[in-house]
């Protein structure tokens, strides 16, 4: 008698933890239940990937989908339909909403949101501040919680936390890895003169290195004076890789498309406000910088900081423009092409976008293709060469700083616990998304 699946994937090449294999993959109860020869088997559907990639699903742990309060530049609904069109199986969802999300009930707030109408799993932090210390630790064991994040520079309402007391604080009352954003808030109240009206390359000006490398150097010495692990978001600087580099007994590193991509101050030029973000782009040297400890191993994770806002907001003179661009439809493509460059490998970007968040954040059943975890795959044609257009991202904003890149690797499919989500550049099947399972918030299983 032969074997049957809900699904079969066949004929693709499979990026596995041994490696790159021509196999079969066989998809029972939304989980992967074998790997291998299944010629013989039978599955309610049939998925030809002949000549196509299937990676692990593709996990984006750092989008801004920005509701509530926020929905004229994304929502819930079209920042999932944004990610599974560009590949994503998976997001993590930052608090600087309006309000913030920073008590339980927000917490809920957003999962019940999310139900319904996000095509793709999700998570969501908690965000800390001077006044909900308390509230933590209960909010990083809510399932559907990544973690908590910490903004040490100043971001959206009262989500910052600049003083070395304040981050000491958050650090004692949780237990799991802290997400944060490592900008001294001290030294950019002190530069914030130096902005030129009108000017954008004068962003990484205010933003400098120091203001960076200061931050973080501050946070290693608080993590490793409470022993607990955090996680620095969007690296840029040259300095800081070199002091994460000895650091790996607490901290993680995550960086990002952008920042590997986008060159000051050419992009400022070409971008004006579009190039806009924080931490910034940076010249030259800190991007090669940012590409050798990448292929170091001393970057864990990459996400998108998918961050957008309106072409009207963007369009008011620096230093009024507001900081942040979309990139959770372009990461996969952006990334795909640096790989068919030679500037890191496949098994690397797997490493960095399935694994990576695997291994970091602690995934129940996610990050790899191997039996008994979900079903998530990242389907793509590495040969493929498409332009990146403003009119296919389909982010609320109606833009992306990579209009006009040509990209040669390309998404064609996202399969989401062994359902289609997206299929050749189409969404299939809506709302179906789940929040994802951590280890450290299982809930005890009834026996």
């Amino acid at each position: 008698m032969s074997k049957t699946f809900d699904l079969i994937l066949r004929g693709g090449t499979v990026v596995t933890p041994g490696g790159e294999a021509r196999v079969d993959i066989g998809v029972r109860a939304e989980r992967i239940a074998e790997i291998g020869d299944l010629s013989a088997a039978s599955a309610g559907e049939t998925y030809d990937a002949t000549g196509l990639h299937i990676l692990p699903g593709v996990i984006d742990s750092q989008v801004h989908f920005r509701e509530p309060g926020l929905e004229w530049k994304e929502d819930l609904e079209s920042g999932a339909r944004s990610a599974a069109l560009g590949g994503v199986v998976a997001v993590f969802e930052m608090p600087n909403t309006n309000p913030s999300t920073t008590s339980p009930e927000m917490l809920a707030d957003k999962l019940k949101r999310a139900k319904g109408r996000m095509d793709i799993d999700h998570a969501f932090y908690a965000g800390a501040t001077h006044d909900n210390v308390g509230l933590l630790a209960e909010m990083e064991r809510t399932q559907g919680c990544c973690g908590v994040k910490v903004f040490m520079g100043a971001s959206t309402g009262d989500l910052l936390v600049h003083d070395d007391e304040g981050v000491e604080a958050v650090l004692r009352a949780i237990k799991r890895r802290a997400a944060f954003h490592s900008e001294d808030e001290y030294r950019l109240a002190e530069r914030r003169e130096l902005a030129v009206t009108g000017d954008w390359t004068s962003h990484p000006v205010v933003r400098d290195v120091e203001t960076a490398v200061m931050s973080t150097r501050r946070l290693l010495n608080l993590a490793r004076k409470v022993g607990k692990r955090i996680h620095v978001l969007h690296i840029t600087t040259a300095q800081e890789l070199e002091m994460l580099r000895d650091a790996k007994d607490v901290a993680s590193v995550e960086c990002l498309p952008q920042h590997l991509t986008l060159v000051a101050p050419e992009a400022y030029q070409r971008l004006k406000g579009y190039a806009q973000m924080n931490p910034p782009i940076r010249e030259q040297r800190h991007v090669d910088a940012l590409w050798r400890a990448l292929n170091a191993g001393i970057v864990d994770v990459m996400g998108s900081d998918h961050a957008p806002h309106s072409i009207e907001e963007k369009a008011r003179p620096y230093p009024a423009s507001p900081s942040g661009m979309p990139g959770v439809q372009t990461m996969v493509p952006v990334m795909l092409t640096h790989v068919n460059n030679g500037k890191l490998s496949l098994q690397r970007f797997v490493e960095l976008t399935s694994a990576g968040p695997q291994r970091v954040f602690g995934l129940a059943d996610k990050g790899r293709i191997a039996e008994g975890y979900h079903a998530d795959f990242t389907v793509v044609d590495l040969k493929r060469k498409e332009t990146i257009t403003k009119e296919w991202s389909k982010s609320k904003c109606g833009w992306t700083p990579f209009d006009g890149f040509e990209a040669t690797g390309w998404p064609v499919a996202t399969i989401v616990r062994g359902g289609f989500v997206m299929r050749d550049g189409e969404i299939v099947a809506k709302g179906g998304g789940k929040p994802v399972r951590f280890n450290e918030t299982l809930e005890p299983a009834e026996v």
